[in-house]
């Protein structure tokens, strides 16, 4: 069963985290996107340790109160700092520069594809979750008569002063919904609002959208054994943006489409996702 764990790496950024599995087997380091935490990992921690990985899910920055630097000043949230930390968390763990594995979903997804850019020599694999290839999402978003640009409407809103008051009015009723809508169940919607539901937690969550703004940065092409799952019915990216990440890869490649899942594949078919990431992992060992 996945323990609750504290990783320091820095005065200031001590992270909570999922964790199962013996110090030493072979690392999985997971990370979440928006409107959730480390839990949306949890059948995934679990199932990577009995089957003799460390798996390590924490909540990221600002998302653990331990690591929550003021969201005013957006520097603090950029996408470096967040791979940066990512990094620093496998070394506090004791894998220094040994390869790992790296699974992200959503915003957790763009950083584990901008650390596969970065540090490929460090991958053994990586899994991804619902977010295409940065260059395939932009390509979609810029097609005229496309769908993309609508689906991802909600990055803008999430720049607007006010936008974390918007999305925890009423009991959090806008994150409530977008998470039950999507297939969540109730009980992991309560454990994500455990660690969100709160004022600091989500303008803490959302500089990291007004750090990056609207636009995402190209990267080269993967080089890394690459699973990426997405459910057909994610109503944050489409299947022009999807089905053309395979554009962007130049290593083993498998697409796997998950019928009537939506956007938190993790929480919604863990089961599924556990299988096809125990399958990835064996196929590509460190």
């Amino acid at each position: 069963m996945p323990v609750l764990e504290q990783i320091t790496i820095a005065p200031h950024l001590t992270f909570d985290a999922l964790a199962a599995g013996a110090p030493g087997a072979p690392l999985v380091l997971l990370l979440h996107g928006f409107a959730e935490s480390m839990n949306c990992w949890r059948a995934q921690v679990a199932a990577l340790g009995d089957m003799g990985y460390r798996a390590i899910a924490p909540s990221q920055r600002g998302y653990s109160p331990g690591a929550r630097p003021d969201s005013r000043e957006f520097s603090h949230y950029l996408i470096d700092r967040l791979m940066d930390d990512a990094m620093a968390i496998v070394a506090e763990s004791g894998y220094g520069d040994a390869r790992f594995h790296l699974a992200g979903h959503d915003w957790g997804g763009s950083i584990a594809w901008g650390l596969a850019d970065r540090h490929r020599e460090r991958l053994a694999s990586l899994t991804i979750l619902s977010r295409p290839h940065p260059n395939a999402f932009n390509r979609a978003l810029e097609m005229v008569d496309g769908d993309q640009a609508q689906r991802s409407r909600h990055h803008k809103a999430f720049l607007e002063p006010d936008a974390a008051d918007v999305v925890l009015a009423d009991d959090a009723k806008w994150l409530r919904d977008r998470l039950a809508a999507n297939g969540v169940p109730v009980d992991a919607i309560e454990q994500h609002l455990a660690v969100l539901g709160n004022k600091e937690a989500m303008e803490a969550a959302l500089a990291w959208y007004r750090a990056r703004g609207a636009i995402r940065g190209p990267l080269g092409p993967i080089r890394v054994p690459t699973l990426y799952i997405w459910g057909d019915a994610d109503d944050t990216v489409g299947r022009v943006a999807a089905e053309g990440t395979v554009d962007f890869i130049a290593a083993p490649y498998r697409f796997e489409v998950l019928p009537g899942v939506g956007h938190f594949a993790a929480d919604q078919a863990p089961a599924r996702v556990c299988e096809l990431m125990l399958e990835h992992l064996a196929a590509h060992p460190v």
